[in-house]
């Protein structure tokens, strides 16, 4: 069994100041409520093709704390993550989560999570879904590389969601 890496924690901002991010900023033609429901379902993200499986390891209601594990790349990462924002706002039609990734099976991370937010915008919803690395390294060679490798599987899945959002039946 490969080894366990334990990932340093952090604050929300780092969304922002990541040297890695990848953010995906969509329309979908689904109202807020069902994005949310999709989005944070047993086995989200089924229909990714660069996700094996996403389950939660804790009981629900889900909220801060929650934890999940996932498998990526064709069976070859594991991620074990835990949430640190959930918030549903159904009156405003605004909701968002974000976890950060407590431990991993390959080495180099120092700290990875996703941030995720659903909102209301005309008759469907705005997806802003933001993926932020940082590597255990400072070069900036390294992060340079790391983050044009990460821009591949990443595309796959804005497409793939994309993709499923736009082949869901519309309810209303």
């Amino acid at each position: 069994m490969p080894r366990s890496h334990n990932l340093s924690p952090f604050a929300e901002d780092f969304f922002d100041r990541a040297p890695i991010t990848y953010r995906i900023d969509t329309r979908i033609p689904v109202r807020p409520e069902r994005a949310w429901a999709e989005l944070t379902r047993e086995n989200t993200l089924d229909w990714c093709s660069e996700i094996n499986s996403i389950e939660f390891t804790s009981p629900e209601p889900h909220g801060i704390g929650t934890t999940r594990s996932a498998v990526l790349g064709h069976g070859r990462i594991k991620l074990s993550e835990r949430y640190f924002i959930w918030e549903a706002d159904t009156e405003a039609s605004r909701y968002r989560n974000a976890f950060l990734v407590t431990d991993a099976n390959i080495p180099g991370l120092r700290r990875f999570g996703e941030y995720t937010e659903v909102v209301a915008d005309g008759d469907g919803s705005r997806l802003r879904w933001t993926f932020a690395v940082e590597l255990a390294t400072s070069s900036t060679i390294a992060h340079s590389v790391v983050g044009g490798v990460f821009r591949i599987p990443l595309g796959r899945v804005k497409s793939d969601t994309i993709k499923h959002f736009n082949t869901l039946p519309i309810q209303n």
